[in-house]
């Protein structure tokens, strides 16, 4: 058996390079994607007539390649329209939330956002129950307002 698939090498590669793009499609980041670029150029080679050993280096400088070329130009083309979005504690800029113990100048409270809670500061004082806006941040301590 091991002879059949070491004289059509060609179908094995196919096969990789065809599951490689069924497994992109479950994660999106462009990263199995460029294994599967590998697995065509390995099939190229079989096809071809290559030893063994060279389709396995022809595969892995190519899917290398992929990583470090393709990928980065098909990150940036697909995503070009989406602004850079922040993420994290970063993320919680411009958000609304309520007031779970209260705030005064000088102290601190807590400040409840999509069911987390955040140490909050703000420059007045500010009443259990308040719908507040984030309007800063230091660590993991965000600054509020009232609306």
């Amino acid at each position: 058996m091991i002879e059949y698939f070491l004289a059509n090498m060609w179908q094995v590669w196919a096969i990789v390079a065809i599951v490689c793009l069924i497994l992109e499609l479950s994660s999106g980041d462009f990263f199995i994607i460029c294994l599967s670029i590998g697995g065509v150029f390995a099939l190229i080679g079989a096809a071809l007539g290559i030893n063994v050993y060279w389709q396995l280096f022809i595969f892995a400088i190519f899917s290398l390649l992929s990583i470090f070329f393709v990928r980065p130009v098909a990150l940036r083309w697909l995503h070009k329209n989406e602004p850079n979005k922040a993420s994290n504690a970063d993320a919680l800029l411009g958000r609304t939330g309520r007031v779970t113990e209260e705030i005064k100048v000088g102290g601190n409270g807590y400040v409840q956002i999509d069911g987390d809670m955040w140490k909050a500061v703000s420059q007045k004082d500010i009443a259990v129950g308040e719908t507040v806006r984030v309007i800063g941040r230091e660590s993991t301590i965000i600054t509020v307002d009232t609306l």
